[in-house]
């Protein structure tokens, strides 16, 4: 069993994407807003500015008051589209719940959009345009590719229907040319689904939902899943010990998507720092 590590392969693209950036005229900019004051959120944007940092992308951080409303918002968003020196907009999701989720997505510039949510994004994977891709399906596959795991031709399942993983990770396996089939949580017989998956990768936020008797002999699995245990500790969908003894490869959490998911978004960011100083 071979183990998936993300936080090995994440140092590799962050210092690919360094490089990259100190050969652009200027160094690539990112926004990143945090409503309110989520504690799992408020760690992700710390994470983030650490990133940056490593990468030489230039940040800015605007953390809003939780009573911060949809239109003073919205008007951050437009005054950061319009300025020269940010490449990439980020809104830490979930906003706070008086917001409107995709009015404020919606709001990005689609060319400043590196989290790959905005509809133009959706729909620029979906017909197989280039164009950025959500963060964590493209670290999956990143990760896929690092190990020499081929989908063409396979038997792959996602488990969980989400715009933000899910679903672009059925898309891209698909555009691999893998067989894909997408499962959730009104799908009968998930367990015989999850046997015949050659590459397995479960993002539903259920602890305990993949068990060893899911998984094929010889899978893939990748668990994109963040949960926490009765004692706080991070795990994810997959039960590891015993998924890990019939899988060939596998992920693990913390390690594996998580620390891949950033390194996605620093990737984003140059690619939009290279698109907008070559249109101008």
């Amino acid at each position: 069993m071979i183990l998936l590590d993300g936080k090995a392969l994440a140092a590799k693209v962050k210092e690919e994407v360094r490089a990259q950036a100190a050969l652009l005229p200027r160094k690539p900019g990112l926004a990143v807003i945090l409503v309110g004051n989520d504690p799992a959120s408020r760690v992700y944007v710390t994470s983030k500015r650490k990133d940056c940092e490593a990468c030489g992308i230039y940040s800015e951080e605007y953390a809003l008051l939780e009573s911060t409303t949809q239109e003073e918002l919205l008007e951050l968003v437009a005054e950061l589209n319009g300025r020269p020196d940010l490449d990439g907009i980020l809104v830490q999701l979930p906003p706070a719940r008086h917001l409107d989720e995709s009015a404020v997505l919606e709001a990005i510039a689609p060319e400043k959009d590196v989290d790959g949510f905005h509809p133009v994004s959706a729909g620029n994977l979906l017909i197989g345009r280039p164009g950025f891709l959500p963060c964590t399906p493209a670290g999956v596959m990143a990760m896929l590719d690092e190990y020499g795991i081929d989908s063409a031709g396979k038997r792959a399942v996602v488990v969980g229907r989400s715009n933000i993983v899910g679903k672009p990770m059925a898309l891209l396996l698909l555009r691999r040319d893998a067989t894909v089939t997408l499962c959730h949580s009104k799908t009968p017989e998930l367990g015989e689904l999850c046997r015949q998956a050659d590459i397995l990768v479960s993002a539903a936020g259920r602890r305990g939902l993949i068990t060893g008797d899911m998984v094929k002999e010889g899978a893939a699995v990748v668990d994109v899943a963040m949960n926490r245990d009765e004692a706080g500790k991070l795990c994810g969908d997959v039960v590891f010990a015993e998924a890990a003894a019939r899988a060939a490869w596998i992920t693990p959490v913390p390690g594996g998507v998580g620390p891949m998911t950033r390194a996605m978004l620093m990737k984003n960011t140059l690619l939009a720092a290279q698109n907008r100083q070559k249109a101008h």
